[in-house]
Parts: structure tokens; sequence; C-alpha cells
């Protein structure tokens, strides 16, 4: 409580508090600590960055996205943010039940996600930052190389693999906009009425599909579950060039995990088993670009 209460004090309005004037609840995170406070009759969500994560998460950038994508009414509203270090407070969102992949098996609660991305995506604003998965994948590589650290066998046989879905993607660029970027399930609040996503980390502009595919990974999504998200995000049938994107997506963002898993495993965070996250992983992406409904999607998008 007194290194909780330490932190608070750098928060301006709450400098000269003693710790007893707040509770705290510890919440979850893997790379982050995150605690709900309470002070006064209010609730904010407080997240203390984790050990690490300056060496891969651009600060300066994230606050800006948060902004951004709070005044689209699609992030909470943020309080205090100091991009040294990524400190963060933010409101808490009341009557709102943190997401995961039972709770959306409920297809109004897709339908409620997948309004939220099409919130950000066209909110007429712009990010701060860029989500270049192939630059993240070689950076993040380049990373591991550098600390000599254990990433899983043949991973340079799949991501040579995947230049044909590089190659495919880059054919026809798609408008970059504002996104998330790391779509967790957990990372979505739902009111039952609303969907709110927080955890702006990752965020910057993209091809919007890679915010659907990486939610359908994490979430675990079926293919009803998939149709669900893609017909609500459209308001009705999705062009088949941007099913295969979101395909080819699925796969891309497995492979991108598994090198985050590694540096994680790498950097020592004990919130997982990292090595056994980075391998299955690793595994499910070389699962679906094994599917022969792979190589027709790869070719929708080839064709646009």
């Amino acid at each position: 409580m007194d290194q909780i209460g330490h932190i608070l004090s750098r928060i301006p309005q709450f400098a000269g508090r003693p710790a007893d004037a707040f509770t705290v609840e510890r919440l979850g995170g893997l790379t982050n600590r995150n605690y709900r406070i309470t002070v006064d009759g209010e609730c904010f969500t407080l997240r203390v960055p984790g050990d690490g994560t300056s060496e891969y998460i651009d600060r300066q950038a994230e606050r800006h996205n948060a902004h951004v994508a709070a005044d689209a009414g699609v992030n909470a509203e943020v309080v205090f943010f100091d991009p040294s270090d990524g400190l963060q407070l933010t409101r808490f969102i009341d009557d709102a039940v943190t997401m995961d992949a039972e709770r959306f098996r409920d297809l109004g609660a897709v339908a409620r996600a997948a309004e939220a991305l099409r919130r950000i995506h066209c909110c007429g604003g712009e990010f701060a930052s860029r989500f270049d998965l192939f630059g993240m994948m070689d950076g993040y590589l380049d990373l591991l190389r550098r600390k000599q650290a254990w990433v899983p066998e043949g991973y340079e046989i799949v991501q040579r693999e995947a230049e044909a879905v590089r190659d495919a993607l880059g054919r026809r660029p798609a408008p970059l906009v504002p996104c998330h970027c790391d779509p967790l399930a957990e990372n979505f609040l739902d009111t039952g009425r609303r969907m709110y996503v927080v955890d702006w980390e990752y965020a910057g502009n993209n091809d919007p599909m890679w915010d659907l595919a990486d939610l359908s990974v994490e979430a675990g999504f079926d293919a009803e579950q998939d149709a669900a998200l893609l017909n609500a995000y459209f308001g009705g049938t999705p062009p088949a060039e941007q099913v295969g994107r979101m395909v080819m997506y699925k796969a891309m963002c497995d492979l991108l995990w598994t090198l985050w898993g590694a540096i994680q495993l790498a950097n020592q965070n004990p919130a997982d088993d990292f090595r056994a996250y980075a391998a299955n992983r690793f595994e499910r992406c070389k699962s679906l670009m094994a599917m022969p409904d792979f190589q027709r999607h790869l070719e929708a998008v080839r064709k646009g």
C-alpha cells in the first residue's frame, strides 16, 4: 500500500493525500500492474507499467492515441498519463463487465465489439503512430537476437513463408485508420448497451481488418462468431477481399505475438508461462497457414 501511495502521489490531483485515503483493489494484467482506486466516492483504474515495456512501447504515442480513442467514446476517460514511463489513470467504467472468451459467446456482445471497433476506425482522427506488422516482426526478432534469447524452432522458416502474405497485402494496401491493434477479449468492457475498449499501448494507424482478426484469435471465435463480427462491422455481407484480409491477419497476429511472448520470456516476466504461450501461438499460426482455405483467401486478397 505504501508503494501504491507513493505512485499515486505522482498524480497532481492526489498529491499530498495520505495512503489511507485510497481503497485499492488489484486487477488483472499480463505485462502491467492494474488497480481499481477508490477515493472520495470516485473510482479510477491505475495502470503501473511493467518492467522492460519501454523497450518496445512508445509511451508518447500511446498518450496521444489513448486521448483520441477517449474523445471518440471508445476508451475510458484519460485522467492522467505520464509519457516518461506510461503511468496512467483512467476513469473506471461503472456497470461494465470485463469480457472473456466465454462472454463473447453472446453474439450480441460480438456485435457491440464490432460497433466499438468501427467507431474508432471511422472517428476521423489520426493516431501518432503506425502499427507496422512486418516491421514489428523484424524489430522483435532483432531484439531477441541481440538478447540471444529463445524463439520457437522453425520460426524463421514460417516467417519466410509469410512473405506471400506480405506481398498479397502490399499489392492493395488498405487505407490506414486508428486501430487498437491488441484487442484481447479482456480489453473489452461491456455494459450490455455499449462496448468500451481499453489499453491502447500497441495502438496505431493500421488496416482495420487487423483488429477484427486479432479479436477473433484472442477470444477463440468460431465460424459463427466470425460471421457475426464481420456482418455487424460491415452492416451486411462482407466483401470477399475483406474476409481474406481478416484470415491473413489471423495467421500473422499469431506469428507476431509469438515473438512478443518470447520477449516476455527473455524479460523474465513472471505473469505467465510465456514459453508455452509463444509455442502455442506459433503452432496455431502454422495450422491456419496449412489449411486449404488459406490459399483461397490469399487469392481473394491478391485480386482485390
